[in-house]
């Protein structure tokens, strides 16, 4: 199994980081790479259209408000990997209200593809990810 896990302190409070991005359709709203997600099933289900036109099919699998936490796993996708599950989740900064730490973590097992391919690819996704995260809430 290969993981990887990214972390970002981000200029805004837990609470207002977590009202952006803790609801699981919120992607396209602070990651540019993805611009669409459809709700399916009740939205425990998301399909996720990537800028290149590919389609990522993610189910909910955990979700908890009190600790600003989900994870979630891949039903369909054009990466090579199997038992993904991945966490997104928004920290407190001691000491620091107006600031919060993102992280955003996966494990997997790479499928006809390398462990240091696949974690190079799913650390560049959750990087740009946060990096975007923190240029909205800079400006």
């Amino acid at each position: 199994m290969a993981s990887t896990s990214v972390s970002r302190v981000v200029p805004a409070s837990p609470g207002s980081v977590w009202q952006l991005i803790g609801g699981f359709g919120s992607l396209p709203d602070w990651v540019p790479q993805i611009p669409e997600s459809t709700p399916l099933e009740g939205g425990r289900v998301r399909r996720l259209t990537m800028g290149d036109g590919e389609v990522v099919v993610e189910r909910l699998v955990g979700f908890s408000e009190g600790e600003r936490s989900y994870s979630y796993t891949i039903v369909e996708a054009p990466f090579p990997v199997a038992g993904y599950l991945a966490t997104l989740r928004v920290h407190t900064v001691p000491g620091e209200p107006d600031s919060a730490e993102v992280q955003w973590s996966g494990r997997f097992y790479p499928q006809g593809a390398s462990d240091d391919e696949m974690v190079a690819l799913f650390t560049g996704v959750y990087r740009d990810g946060l990096d975007a995260l923190h240029t909205m809430l800079a400006d």
